[in-house]
């Protein structure tokens, strides 16, 4: 039906018996004709055909949360491969609706970051591609997250702790003897010392957490490096060089420890100065006995809240964004540039840098 429609148009087009100034009008006519019927036989055919349109509210629940997730979260987290040079945002993967502060905590080991918010635990490998995390399964009742020496625990502020000890055996009881609530801090020694900082109070194990002992109150961050433990506390940093028994203020200037990292042959520290009214960055090569300020390049700030190392050279989270300094703290040049007041944390992995955004410190 439709070829002979066509056919025909074509052969009164050129017909000997119309006037050649007719032509034009009459091939219009006829192709209008023509375009109007094969429109009504299309729109017959495709009426005949049973669809419909799937709706997202009938879809599984897992199958939309599967979907958010691999939306992703823009500008909460960023990494570097190149020392500082680039930075890429490496949000698909998380909650499409995730917020800065919703991310409860967050830690770095050789295997890259994980990262606890909501229901889930999302890990990145330094050398993974979009989408950048792995959804990994999270005890439901457990809200806090620490690496440990066979893997990580997983606690909340009544302790209750479930210990991930590999991939096949996954999240297990850990066997301890904590009485005490609202647990704030978790860390294993490299020799399976365990402390445990509640209600302000430090405490010790050293058998796996069937006993404890209690040190003294006010304490935060513990990192070790070479055999010595440093702590966040306060009045300044504390120190300790018998796994933890006793321990010692050496950084002090009239205010509270904020930060202490490991870094290469030492350690590095940010803490709060009465005197100066502003925040201090501090690096020590004798183990903490010894500090020295790597901020005469720094703009004074009240509100810095990271220094680690990533190769040979120093990263700072400011107020004014991401800072880099490769000579030992004389000069700091600006990388990335904060926006809407808001801060980035760092962490590091091996030499890649990840950098969280937060309004608040927070993690």
């Amino acid at each position: 039906m439709l070829y002979k429609r066509f056919t025909r148009l074509l052969h009164h087009f050129t017909t000997e018996k119309l006037q050649a100034s007719s032509r034009p009008i009459s091939l219009l006519y006829s192709f209008t004709k023509s375009f109007v019927a094969v429109n009504n036989y299309i729109l017959a055919f495709l009426l005949l055909i049973p669809f419909s349109i799937p709706q997202s509210s009938l879809l599984p629940d897992s199958h939309r949360e599967q979907m958010g997730d691999m939306a992703g979260a823009a500008n909460i987290v960023f990494k570097s491969t190149d020392g500082g040079q680039t930075w890429q945002d490496i949000g698909k993967g998380l909650p499409e609706n995730l917020k800065e502060n919703d991310i409860q905590r967050v830690f770095t080991n050789d295997n890259g970051l994980y990262l606890r918010t909501g229901n889930g635990l999302y890990h990145n490998q330094p050398n993974s591609t979009s989408p950048f995390w792995k959804k990994e399964i999270f005890p439901d009742k457990q809200g806090s997250i620490a690496p440990g020496k066979a893997g990580m625990y997983a606690y909340n502020f009544d302790w209750q702790s479930l210990r991930k000890v590999d991939s096949t055996r996954g999240w297990v009881p850990a066997d301890t003897n904590f009485q005490w609530s609202l647990v704030r801090t978790v860390f294993e020694t490299a020799g399976g010392t365990l402390f445990m900082a509640s209600r302000e109070r430090l405490f010790r194990s050293t058998d796996n957490g069937k006993t404890w002992k209690l040190l003294f109150t006010g304490v935060g961050k513990i990192v070790e490096s070479n055999g010595v433990l440093l702590g966040t506390g306060p009045k300044g940093i504390l120190r300790s060089t018998d796994d933890g028994e006793n321990w010692k203020w050496m950084l002090m200037e009239g205010g509270v420890g904020i930060d202490v990292e490991p870094i290469k042959g030492g350690f590095a520290a940010i803490t709060y100065s009465s005197a100066s009214n502003t925040r201090r960055v501090r690096t020590s090569y004798d183990g903490g006995l010894t500090w020295q300020p790597i901020d005469a390049g720094l703009p004074a700030q009240l509100s810095i809240t990271s220094i680690i190392q990533a190769g040979e050279d120093f990263f700072c989270g400011h107020p004014d964004g991401i800072l880099k300094s490769s000579d030992h703290g004389k000069t700091w040049k600006l990388l990335l540039p904060s926006k809407d007041g808001k801060i980035f944390n760092l962490f590091v992995s091996g030499n890649v840098i990840y950098a969280l955004s937060r309004t608040s410190r927070g993690c």
